[in-house]
């Protein structure tokens, strides 16, 4: 029998909270501070949870693709994000994008990324683009689900099983963070050897560049 969600154990966020509207408005006020270096910042943000993933898994896989309209992909070949049902039969996925990561949010003492910067969380790169979109591919099923500025604009949308797990997460940082940093694949790809279980491919497509380690 399915229990509620105020019943379920919190490690990483709050499954009683879908929307954290005030902790994505104080992002948004303040781009320089949380994502310091711009696009490949958030790109970090993204790829910590696939190199805990991996470390969890003795070892991973992800695609870094940078887009011609200057969107992201971050694609993964891990167990995808967790998803569950509640005691009113409602499918509910773990609030990555929307409110805050207990662990490393307003820590002072919070992990560093590869680039010095401190860990915050996914609800960053969500709250400092203009749209994100998570795709989801776990056992129990796969969606989608599309955001703006870090709110959900569209529901869990089912999508096919295709026999992977993974998560794939699509963005387009606002403008600001954008002008914020050239965006160099071979330094992304330098800062990613930090996570020895991860092998990260960086794929530029604006000049139809691979760079690949193992």
């Amino acid at each position: 029998m399915h229990e509620p969600r105020s019943a379920w154990r919190n490690t990483t966020h709050d499954w009683a909270r879908a929307v954290d509207a005030e902790h994505l408005v104080r992002i948004r006020n303040n781009p320089e501070l949380f994502a310091p270096g711009g696009v490949p910042h958030l790109i970090l943000e993204v790829l910590a949870y696939a190199a805990e993933e991996a470390e969890c898994n003795t070892g991973g896989r992800c695609t870094v693709s940078l887009h011609a309209d200057g969107s992201v992909s971050v694609a993964d070949n891990g167990r995808g994000t967790d998803t569950r049902v509640d005691d009113q039969g409602q499918t509910v996925k773990k609030p990555v994008m929307a409110t805050k990561d207990l662990r490393f949010f307003d820590l002072s003492d919070a992990h560093l990324l590869p680039d010095g910067h401190a860990r915050r969380g996914m609800s960053v790169v969500s709250a400092l683009s203009e749209w994100l979109v998570h795709t989801n591919r776990r056992r129990n099923g796969s969606w989608t689900q599309r955001y703006e500025h870090g709110v959900p604009v569209t529901d869990l949308v089912p999508i096919a099983d295709d026999g992977t797990t993974g998560t794939t997460v699509h963005f387009r940082a606002d403008k600001a963070v954008r002008a914020l940093a050239e965006m160099s694949p071979r330094e992304l790809q330098r800062l990613t050897g930090s996570w020895p279980h991860l092998s990260v491919e960086v794929t530029d497509h604006r000049a139809q560049i691979v760079v690949w380690e193992v």
